[in-house]
């Protein structure tokens, strides 16, 4: 115990878990989609401007196909395009630039800095700004060979020629766009059954510490939602410009239709936690059953989640939605409050969000929610 105390605290939170050999090669399958790219796309570019169009000094054609994939993954089509197009028109400008200033040790130092500076402005950065980096030292450093032509427009056709090298790779070997967006999906609507199973759990130990925590919890949730929203853009694309995804429109368009109404029922898991915890603070005991709605109403999220992933017709998940909003309405005792009632009402309203998530129709949910 002694020699443990005498361990820096500093040095034990600096301290990082060690990384295995299965972690790497783990991460090396993942990567097989972006390795696959990167082969394919430089090999190709470098073939077309060497063997078709005859370039002496095709570099730009693979290095431009690099800076396409790696920095525009994840990236809107428009923007992407945009990529392709910036990395050949920045080699133009800065071959021309060097064909003004001339090849040298000062030329290097600012054609290097304006890259820096240029790719900083646009929004590049990472392993895309050092290969825009690096590009611009090949330019400023390696002299076009004689009677190669013009090298302004052969190191500009070997640029463009590589970015839509990278463009057609991640159109044809795209990444899975349900699987992608599943994944965040699934993270939420599991959080979210979470706080209200804590909610449940408040009310059952009349606990309003607990109530609290699902609180806390359930205002955390908000950034997943913004990050869904950036995620399904992307997705969304995917699926409708590669070819190899044309099947999942339907799918991805579930997922991105939904993103409103997980909005709403995490907002509604909010007021219910709040209110929950406000119900309990002022002493007042949970209406009998209430908790079991909101057990029910989680355990319906929960079949939502793998109804959604296996796009399935979602009857098991919308006959627990319902079931869920009934047990609360019949737990209402006759002399309700504020808080009793809007519990009650927080259930059915998340439970209607789930529902309209699920492809229900206005009419369909007043009809299945109304239990008067």
């Amino acid at each position: 115990m002694s020699g443990f105390r005498d361990v820096p605290l500093r040095r034990l939170r600096l301290r990082r878990p060690v990384v295995t050999w299965q972690d790497r090669l783990l991460l090396v399958r993942k990567r097989w989609r972006l390795l696959l790219r990167l082969s394919v796309a430089t090999a190709g570019a470098f073939f077309i401007s060497t063997h078709l169009l005859g370039h002496s000094q095709a570099f730009f054609a693979p290095i431009s196909a690099i800076i396409v994939i790696i920095a525009g993954a994840g990236l809107r089509a428009r923007t992407l395009f945009e990529l392709v197009i910036g990395v050949a028109l920045g080699v133009l400008v800065g071959e021309l630039l060097i064909l003004a200033i001339g090849r040298g040790t000062w030329q290097i130092a600012l054609v290097v800095v304006l890259t820096v500076l240029v790719s900083t402005l646009v929004g590049i950065k990472g392993l895309a700004m050092t290969q825009a980096a690096n590009s611009s030292v090949l330019l400023a450093a390696v002299v076009p060979v004689a009677n190669a032509g013009n090298p302004a427009v052969t190191r500009f056709l070997d640029a463009f020629i590589g970015g839509c090298a990278g463009l057609a790779m991640i159109l044809l070997v795209p990444r899975n766009a349900v699987r992608d967006i599943d994944v965040e999906v699934q993270v939420l609507l599991r959080r979210l059954a979470g706080v209200l199973s804590r909610c449940a759990e408040a009310m059952r130990l009349d606990d309003a510490s607990v109530a609290e925590q699902a609180l806390d919890e359930a205002r955390d949730m908000q950034p997943g939602i913004q990050a869904l929203e950036a995620t399904a853009a992307n997705v969304s694309e995917i699926a409708r410009m590669s070819p190899m995804r044309w099947k999942q429109r339907e799918h991805v368009g579930l997922y991105v239709g939904a993103i409103r109404d997980f909005d709403n029922a995490i907002r509604d898991a909010r007021v219910l936690a709040r209110r929950t915890s406000a119900m309990l603070r002022h002493g007042e005991a949970a209406p009998a059953g209430m908790d079991l709605a909101v057990e029910s109403l989680a355990r319906a999220v929960e079949i939502f989640a793998d109804d959604l992933s296996e796009h399935d017709d979602f009857d098991e998940a919308r006959q627990q939605l319902v079931e869920a909003a009934r047990i609360a309405v019949a737990a209402l005792p006759g002399a309700m409050t504020m808080n009793t009632a809007a519990i009650a009402a927080q259930v059915r309203s998340l439970a209607a969000d789930l529902l309209y998530a699920s492809g229900a129709t206005r009419d369909e949910i007043d009809e299945r929610l109304d239990f008067d």
